[in-house]
Order: structure tokens, then sequence, then C-alpha cells
């Protein structure tokens, strides 16, 4: 009997010292282990070239992104006009984790630099938060009945669903911030005189209207997102206390008589989340490991599979989340994989089946980038 005990006990010790159980490292605050390539499964030469490859592919010209967002928007946008604080792009940045442990890394990963629509990701993970805390009941329920005044009234606003921002689908018809809906990547020779499409019908990207579901769920919530973000997910994780989310130099409101300003889901108009490469990472590490940090909970495990289910509209979009639906985005990853992506090359990619996380920051090509990382991995 002591000599099965003895035989147990040292299985245990060989288990615990494998890398099958990697996936129970999480990097405590101010630092990460790292790990040579070949021993978190890759060719280190392909790693290698993968990595040169996304370097490759950077784009940081012009690096004044005021002039980039003027570029970009104010010759089609009517009355474009940057709300929110813009600071430059100096240079790329990534990094790759796999088992929790950086593999490779690149840049300065510690430069806090905007990030723009990655920040969407983040809005929903907030607005997981309010749904677990019980704040909103449904996420199909009407936002009408959570948000009052004339944001959701009216026989079309009055039908809009959180699900309906969370998929980009509302249609909500409207200004906010000082900006018509319509404003915000116009379509045909009159887009203010559009016609309506019933919520959940049409999907649109735009700003205005996430920028409607942060001031929802601030009024849901009672206090700034960016605290609800930083007590609940960023300082459990060990992010840093660099990352900012900003709104715009209008979009403060009066809540139980504080002063509160309604963040931006995206740079679009300035503002938006500045934040860090390795900042990043960590939170792709939470979403990887399905929500759980080390022995805590900080997010449900049923709002991230919810949050990555396809639209029924969109077939490649959840909750703020883009999808590898079909393989077609990126044929090399599995279908399950899904990233934040920001303009200007900014990603924030998850594959649990490959238990793999990579960050790039300014860097335009994610299918080729991710290709070959994929390819560098050992059968």
């Amino acid at each position: 009997m002591l000599r099965f005990l003895h035989a147990a006990l040292a299985a245990s010790a060989l288990l615990l010292c494998t890398p099958a159980l990697a996936a129970d490292y999480v990097p405590p605050p101010h630092e990460w282990e790292r790990q040579a390539p070949a021993a978190a499964g890759f060719d280190a030469a392909a790693l290698a070239a993968a990595v040169e490859y996304a370097k490759s592919k950077a784009k940081v010209e012009p690096a004044d992104l005021r002039e980039v967002l003027q570029q970009s928007f104010g010759r089609s946008e009517p009355d474009y006009r940057i709300l929110g604080p813009v600071i430059p792009r100096a240079q790329a940045s990534g990094m790759i984790v796999r088992g929790g442990r950086i593999v490779a890394e690149w840049g300065d990963t510690d430069r806090v630099d905007m990030t723009f629509s990655v920040v969407k990701s983040y809005l929903s993970t907030v607005a997981g938060l309010a749904v677990q805390d019980g704040l909103i009941d449904s996420v199909d329920d009407p936002v009408a009945g959570y948000v009052p005044g004339a944001w959701f009234e009216g026989e079309h606003n009055a039908e809009i669903t959180w699900t309906h921002l969370l998929h980009q689908t509302s249609d909500w018809s409207g200004e906010l911030w000082e900006v018509h809906d319509w404003a915000d990547r116009p379509e045909g020779d009159d887009p203010s005189n559009r016609p309506l499409h019933a919520p959940g019908t049409r999907y649109k990207y735009n700003d205005v209207r996430i920028n409607l579901l942060a001031f929802g769920l601030l009024e849901v919530l009672r206090e700034p997102l960016p605290r609800v973000l930083k007590t609940r997910i960023m300082d459990p994780i060990g992010a840093s206390t660099t990352w900012r989310w900003h709104g715009y130099e209008n979009s403060w409101v009066t809540l139980d008589g504080l002063q509160m300003q309604s963040v931006s889901g995206g740079g679009h108009f300035g503002g938006g989340m500045f934040i860090s490469t390795a900042d990043h990472a960590r939170f792709g590490l939470l979403m990887l490991r399905n929500g759980q940090w080390g022995e805590r909970r900080l997010l449900s495990a049923d709002w991230i599979e919810k949050a990555t289910q396809p639209s029924p509209v969109k077939p490649d979009y959840g909750y703020l989340w883009w999808l590898n639906t079909g393989r077609e985005a990126i044929p090399a990853a599995p279908e399950s994989a899904f990233w934040g992506a920001g303009f200007g090359g900014n990603y924030v990619y998850i594959d649990r089946e490959h238990d793999l996380v990579v960050v790039m920051r300014w860097t335009p090509d994610l299918e080729g980038v991710v290709t070959r990382v994929l390819a560098a991995l050992e059968p």
C-alpha cells in the first residue's frame, strides 16, 4: 500500500510539472513569465519569421493621428470634428502568449497608445458585468425601460434592445454629443433623410450608437465605466495603472448629483481607450480563460459564450467581438477564434483551441500574422 501511495504522489508531482497544466498560470501584477518558443510548442525559427513578418507590415506614419482622423473621416462626414483627446503613434508593438506565458514580443509593449475600436470589446465586458450583477435583467429588454429621457422615445427607438446595441443592429436615430447618427459613416445622397430599418434587421458600424450604449450602461451602473472596469477587471488581472478610457469634451452628465464623463466606444472622434500592449494581453488572457483569473471568477462564462455567438444579421460579429464564423476571416484559424479590432491595425486575438493570445498594434494584417504564428506550432 505504501508503495502505491509513493507512486501516486510521484505521479501527482509529475503532473504539476507538465506543460498540460500551463493554462493554470496567470501573471501576477508587475511581472510576467517568459517561455522559450520551443518549450511552448513552437518552431523557434518559424515563430521568429512570423514576428518579422508582423514588423514588416507595421504602419506608423503619419504619426500625428489627428491628421489621420481628419484624412479618414473629415473628408466624408459632414461637420466632422475631433471631440476627445488624441495622442500620436510612435512604433508598432506586439505580444504572443501561450500557456499564459510570453513567448514573443516586439516594440515597446508598455507604451500607452490609442486602440480605437478594440475598446468596444471592453465595453461588451462592462455590459456583461451589468448583466452579471442583475442590473440588466435581460439583454433582450428594451433599453427604454432602463434609460429615462428622450433617448429611446418614439415608435422606432423604443423598440431597441441591449442586444441590438451590442450587435450594432439598432439603427437608432438621433443625436448624441452633438453628432447625428447619420453623420457617422454617412450613406446615400441625403443621409439626414434616410429610411429607418427595424431594430435587429440591419448591421451598421456606427460609433454614435456605440457611444449611446456606453451612456446607457453609465445610467444603469451609476458610476463611471472606467472605474467599473478598473475595479472589476483590470486591477484583478494585474494590469498597469497607465491605461485611460476617455470620452469627449461635451460628454459630461450629472448622475446622482455627481459629474461623470460618458466614455466613447472608439477613437473615431478622438478619445476611447489608451492602453499598452501588455495590458491588452492580460485582458486577452482573461477572455482566453473564459473569465476566470486564477481562482477568481471575474466575468461570467455564460456572458462570454453569448458575446461570441454570431449575430443573426452579421454572422462574423457578436457582442462587439469579431468572429471567425465559417473560418472566412482567417481560414488557418479555428472557427472558435475571436478578436477585438481597431482602426490602424490594433488587435487582440483569442484562440482557445491553441491556448493563444496575439496582440498587435499598428499592424493591419491580422490574417497574415496569425496564419504564420499558427503555422509555427509544432505538430
